[in-house]
């Protein structure tokens, strides 16, 4: 029997992936005469060997490219290293050698490596984000940003380590327990000052997508991503006279002012830079407290709809600019700071996480838009009415049922103009408000 032919790579590949460089056949040059076509993938971190997930994620961008050539697309296929960053960062520390030297070492070797896999890259087109003829360009670019006011600078919460006395990347924060992948010390959040770029002024640009063939998946997720409201700034000034005017003034966003009068309470966010001026003496302790346990969690667990509501009251009070209604001071860390102003007015009846936040802490429920069901729920906690309350509520008609000495307060649609226009004169109607 003739021997059978044998593939053997190490011959095989080396032999025609020289043929093809000598040929320039992936070379992107131009070609009026051809469509274009930009092909792109992930560039490594030059932090150490390439491995088989680093294959799996380029593999269908390269056959995605080669399809497009086959075609008769001129295409362009770059490739490069990603080499600012903690991975870098981090491989040095640990090696004991200087960033760039030990950056550019491993550049050599996975351009080796990545030239081996016969991948249909224009190596003349490379990228390395750590060069200066590179980075000249972030830089002249993030000026141009920076001229026209489109980069600012602000506080925003990071993960940190407090032993390595540094911020972390996403994926240096590890387990459920989120400590340091270098220490293994438990993160934490931390507020620092970074530099931003105004997308919002471009909101209306990057929701239009009429000339992009998205799935409506896709569409969705970036819709939500970007995340584009429209409403107003209110201010809320918290009653206290030892702060300044400008100190002692809350700002939030709303998409709805029209349920100002409904504003119960207030919530900062744990990180927000009023709580520490006006956390009264007998609650610095739990505040202290909350703010730790706050500081160990992710935005994602934060923000779960699933987890339970939970805060502490700061002692001090805000003034409801519509009423003068003085309204209790609450932290809770379902408020983020990287959301609107990291501060908002709580109108328990007519918003869900409000609403079980209130009836957790027992802080009244004041209904004063329709809902679609045509029923209004309000909620009275316990200890906040006095006697008579029970027949008032009768008298205008409104049903209720009392637990603990909570009363749970439903108003049919015709019955909600008396029941607002009476609440004052309701023996214990002004907690309501």
């Amino acid at each position: 029997m003739p021997d059978q032919p044998v593939y053997k790579p190490g011959e095989i590949e080396p032999k025609w992936q020289a043929r093809w460089d000598e040929d320039g056949l992936y070379n992107a040059d131009i070609d009026p005469s051809k469509p274009k076509y930009y092909a792109l993938t992930m560039l490594p971190y030059p932090s150490g060997d390439l491995h088989i997930g680093h294959w799996y994620a380029m593999t269908p961008s390269d056959a995605r490219a080669r399809y497009k050539r086959m075609r008769g697309f001129n295409v362009m296929f770059p490739m490069g290293f990603d080499a600012f960053g903690l991975p870098a960062e981090n491989a040095a520390i640990k090696n004991n050698i200087h960033p760039k030297e030990w950056t550019y070492a491993n550049i050599v070797r996975m351009r080796t490596q990545l030239r081996s896999m016969g991948a249909m890259y224009d190596w003349r087109r490379e990228a390395v984000s750590s060069d200066p003829k590179y980075y000249r360009w972030s830089q002249f670019f993030f000026n141009q940003l920076l001229e026209n006011e489109l980069a600012y600078r602000k506080k925003s919460p990071v993960d940190w380590c407090p032993h390595c006395n540094t911020t972390l990347a996403r994926e240096q924060v590890w387990g459920d327990d989120r400590h340091c992948e270098r220490c293994g010390t438990p993160v934490i959040k931390k507020n620092l000052e970074q530099w931003f770029f105004r997308t919002t002024s471009y909101a209306d640009q990057l929701l239009d997508f009429s000339e992009i063939d998205w799935p409506e998946r896709v569409i969705s997720l970036q819709t939500n991503w970007i995340g584009r409201s429209e409403g107003a700034e209110v201010h809320f000034n918290v009653d206290s006279a030892e702060l300044s005017e400008e100190e002692a003034r809350i700002t939030v966003f709303t998409t709805r002012p029209d349920t100002l009068w409904g504003a119960t309470f207030m919530v900062l966010a744990p990180e927000h830079p009023l709580v520490e001026k006006i956390t009264s003496g007998e609650q610095q302790d739990q505040v202290k407290e909350y703010i730790l346990q706050a500081e160990r969690l992710t935005d994602i667990q934060r923000e779960s709809a699933e987890k339970e509501k939970t805060g502490v009251f700061t002692g001090s009070y805000a003034i409801n600019p519509v009423n003068g209604k003085r309204i209790p001071i609450w932290i809770a860390d379902y408020v983020m700071m990287t959301y609107g102003t990291g501060a908002i007015m709580a109108v328990p009846a007519h918003d869900e996480r409000d609403f079980e936040f209130a009836l957790k802490f027992g802080l009244p429920i004041l209904p004063v838009i329709d809902r679609p069901d045509g029923l209004t729920k309000s909620f009275a906690p316990a200890g906040t009415m006095k006697p008579g309350f029970d027949q008032a509520l009768s008298d205008i008609g409104a049903n209720f049922e009392s637990e603990d000495g909570d009363y749970f307060i439903t108003i049919p649609e015709d019955k909600l103009g008396s029941y607002l226009e009476n609440r004052a004169r309701i023996p214990g109607g002004e907690c309501l408000e």
